[in-house]
């Protein structure tokens, strides 16, 4: 006889990736994500109970891989001028997969609507804003920053698809702007 597999809420999670990753963020609904993970409608609603509720899980997860990433990377940055920002920057260098993409898309389509959702994406703004100004050459920090957020943009909703020399380039770019920036 064999064992029913248990499934957690990371496994509801994951199926909810597939779907968007599939289908698109306007695809991700209680059913489909119950049916990607081969569960009952009513085990998906008992975890996160409403779309809603499934859409910020899965954007806190994300959000949480992103800061374990960034951590990482600004760990590894601590050598430089600015190790908040220039980590930002060595992040950004790594190539998206589609998942990372599908969840940017579905932040995206829900922003006008879920509150909480404004929430999480405006409080990691927030960090990143405060980060920046805690650092040294706050004003150049910003500026950098927020070149840096266009091309992240650029890549995450895949308006263009940059070449890897463009996309050094481009970063080595940001960089520059944080050196030259007159901090007056």
């Amino acid at each position: 006889m064999s064992r029913t597999r248990k499934i957690t809420t990371d496994d509801i999670l994951d199926a909810a990736e597939r779907v968007v990753a599939r289908l698109g963020a306007a695809a991700l609904s209680i059913d489909a994500v119950a049916q990607e993970a081969g569960v009952s409608k009513s085990r998906v609603v008992y975890d996160h109970k409403s779309k809603s509720g499934l859409l910020e899980a899965l954007i806190e997860r994300q959000i949480g891989r992103e800061q374990e990433r960034q951590e990482a990377a600004i760990k590894a940055a601590a050598d430089t001028p600015h190790p908040e920002l220039f980590g930002r920057i060595a992040g950004a260098a790594r190539t998206l997969n589609e998942v990372d993409k599908a969840v940017a898309m579905a932040v995206c389509a829900s922003m006008s609507g879920e509150q909480k959702v404004q929430e999480q994406i405006r409080d990691w703004v927030e960090a990143d804003l405060k980060a920046m100004a805690d650092g040294p050459r706050p004003k150049a920090a910003l500026m950098a920053y927020l070149a840096l957020g266009g091309f992240c943009n650029t890549e995450f909703f895949s308006f263009y698809r940059w070449g890897e020399a463009e996309k050094q380039e481009i970063l080595e770019g940001i960089r520059k702007i944080y050196i030259s920036f007159p901090e007056d």
